[in-house]
């Protein structure tokens, strides 16, 4: 493959090759797991650092509301919609997805989304700038090409834990290798047709989570809704299931007291 088609992965800095190897993830390998049941979900004001005693009760939420599905044999579908390079991602990722994923894994119909502003002539801005877009195609397409969680959901998983070097090759190579993800294939799901294809995979991306995250942001007692931009996370149930809706609709009403 010649370099015009070399995924166009930011390489560190030779003062930072010391840090990427000190840096070497010894993460375990990733279980396979359960999700989050709630619907309209999200931390709102960009990137806010104190979720962790939300994410806590949310677990325990999500963990109990997701046990009232076992009897079910439909899987409830489940989104997360994430900004790359927010570490907001990696606070819900290792404290309430995961956790509660390995509970309840095969009741959830998993897909991961990304937030993003659709601009005008087929652009997309990201809050974190144009390195957070590429982190972004590269999750996506990693996604594209290995659709269970297990594999994709992983590779995610380890990135996001050294966010702030989305996303420079050494990172990527390494969370590929760690979840057996072909790194050639991944370069050329972000190439394809000179770009356009991981464009087109992150403009999708973030239309929808604006349309399925943008309504649960208008809370009762606000007139016009909460800009979609100024939300880091938003995890969303996307069914009418029978035992999990009567949660979600409580859940939200909390979050967005009268």
């Amino acid at each position: 493959m010649d370099e015009k088609r070399r995924l166009p992965l930011h390489r560190a800095a030779p003062a930072d090759m010391t840090t990427a190897v000190v840096r070497r993830r010894r993460t375990r390998l990733w279980i396979p797991v359960l999700l989050i049941v709630l619907l309209g979900y999200s931390l709102l004001s960009g990137c806010d650092v104190g979720v962790r005693g939300r994410l806590d009760r949310l677990s325990r939420e999500a963990t109990s509301a997701a046990a009232r599905a076992v009897g079910s044999t439909r899987k409830v579908p489940l989104e997360v919609h994430i900004m790359s390079k927010c570490p907001d991602a990696k606070a819900a990722l290792q404290e309430l997805i995961v956790p509660a994923m390995e509970q309840v894994h095969d009741k959830v119909d998993f897909k991961l989304s990304f937030i993003a502003h659709i601009l005008p002539e087929n652009g997309v801005k990201c809050k974190h700038g144009p390195p957070e877009c590429l982190g972004d195609i590269i999750e996506l397409c990693a996604r594209e090409l290995y659709p269970d969680p297990k594999t994709s959901l992983g590779f995610v998983m380890c990135l996001t834990k050294d966010y702030q070097h989305i996303p420079e090759r050494s990172l990527v190579e390494d969370c590929a290798l760690e979840h057996a993800i072909d790194i050639k294939k991944l370069n050329e799901c972000a190439t394809l047709d000179d770009g356009a294809h991981g464009i087109d995979l992150l403009r999708t991306s973030a239309q929808h989570s604006d349309d399925v995250c943008f309504p649960l942001l208008k809370p009762p007692h606000l007139s016009k809704p909460l800009a979609l931009s100024n939300s880091s996370i938003c995890l969303t149930l996307t069914s009418n299931h029978p035992n999990l809706q009567p949660a979600g609709q409580r859940h939200h009403q909390r979050n967005h007291p009268p």
